[in-house]
């Protein structure tokens, strides 16, 4: 009788442990974005002659598969990811130099594989790869990060971020600069330490620029930032898209136009409306209101992921929370900064509301691992 009763208490911790709210931010996250991609979308592709639920449904087909992924891993042991963690890193590493032989190419970029109904990018997937990588050699190191372990964790994002770079993909590449970093600090490296590797790393940066090692479109991304007036042609691409953008996010006021009403998106004047830029979408169409509620939504289920770290009951749990955390919350920052114009333009997407389906089911498989740290909070060790 005593061993039922302690089945059923068990079982109770286990539910009770499990952030609900975290899980239900995340999918109506993507209910949300699959509904904006749909009034962003929906009169281009009437005046194109194409089925104006195109997007709609493509994007609903990987919200829902998305939703699967979140809660099978959720049901995890995430303490079990240490036996493939080594696997995955290899095989990310794989998938980013196959790019190079196998993958397609758009805007001067590759890093992309072309399946015919869908378009992967293995560089979104190797920046959760990564995390799960790091907190399973910090939990290995869970008594202190000798600088042996230091130059280890350093060399397992130094050699992706390598790969990526060339891809071009710069904006993947800061995410990974910044994820390892804060990891790093999680799992319990020196602040002496980390503050020499920042001064080094700000160095090698301005060394790449000097030495002409950064492709001259990225360098003219973060002059046009800073020089956001610049009647330089050479700047006249880059300067257009954050004009367009800011100016229909000041043209939604107060309350916005309407779904389906926005002018400068009806009239595509913003380019890449549906991915990177789809934040004016929200903002023309849903104005100061309605982008603030999306943005509490946002904000909502980056403090979950936070709390869910932070009170994690091991150094694993802790460091893949907090690593996800940084990864959701920096994206969106960066991504809902730079239509505003007060970050560069880095094509990062915003989480789980830009279209994409590589984005959506690596954000839904982030959210699962960190739901299943908060499972694990409510049962014995």
């Amino acid at each position: 009788m005593s061993d039922a009763i302690a089945a059923v208490l068990e079982r109770t911790r286990s539910r009770d442990g499990f952030d609900y709210s975290l899980f239900a931010g995340m999918i109506l996250l993507g209910l949300v974005g699959d509904g904006m991609i749909y009034s962003a979308t929906r009169q281009a592709l009437v005046n194109a002659g194409f089925s104006p639920h195109y997007y709609l449904e493509r994007q609903g087909i990987f919200v829902v598969a998305g939703i699967v992924v979140m809660t099978l891993l959720s049901r995890i042991d995430y303490r079990r990811l240490e036996l493939v963690a080594t696997p995955l890193y290899v095989l990310a590493l794989l998938g980013l130099a196959g790019v190079f032989v196998a993958g397609s190419s758009a805007l001067g970029a590759q890093r992309w594989y072309n399946l015919g109904f869908v378009q992967v990018q293995p560089s979104e997937f190797t920046v959760l790869v990564l995390i799960v990588a790091i907190a399973t050699y910090a939990h290995r190191r869970s008594d202190g990060l000798t600088m042996y372990d230091v130059v280890r964790i350093l060399l397992m994002g130094a050699v992706p971020l390598g790969l990526i770079v060339l891809q071009p993909d710069l904006g993947t590449g800061i995410i990974i600069v910044l994820v390892v970093a804060a990891m790093m600090v999680i799992a319990g490296v020196p602040p002496r330490l980390m503050t020499a590797l920042a001064v080094a790393g700000s160095a090698g940066v301005a060394g790449a620029i000097y030495f002409d090692l950064l492709h001259k479109y990225q360098v003219d991304r973060f002059i046009s930032f800073l020089n956001q007036n610049s009647t330089n042609p050479a700047l006249a691409p880059l300067v257009y898209e954050v004009s367009n953008a800011k100016s229909a996010i000041g043209s939604g006021g107060l309350t916005g136009a309407g779904l389906f009403r926005g002018l400068q998106t009806v009239l595509g004047y913003v380019p890449e409306q549906r991915t990177d830029f789809i934040f004016t979408a929200i903002g023309e169409q849903l104005g100061f209101v309605g982008s603030s509620l999306i943005i509490l939504l946002l904000a909502f289920v980056a403090f979950r992921m936070f709390r869910v770290g932070q009170t994690a009951r091991d150094t694993m749990g802790r460091v893949l929370g907090l690593g996800v955390f940084i990864f959701f919350a920096f994206s969106c920052f960066e991504n809902i900064g730079m239509t505003m114009g007060i970050m560069p333009i880095t094509g990062i997407p915003l989480p789980l509301l830009s279209y994409g389906g590589s984005s959506v089911l690596v954000f839904y498989a982030a959210g699962g691992l960190v739901l299943a740290v908060s499972r694990r909070r409510g049962m014995s060790p």
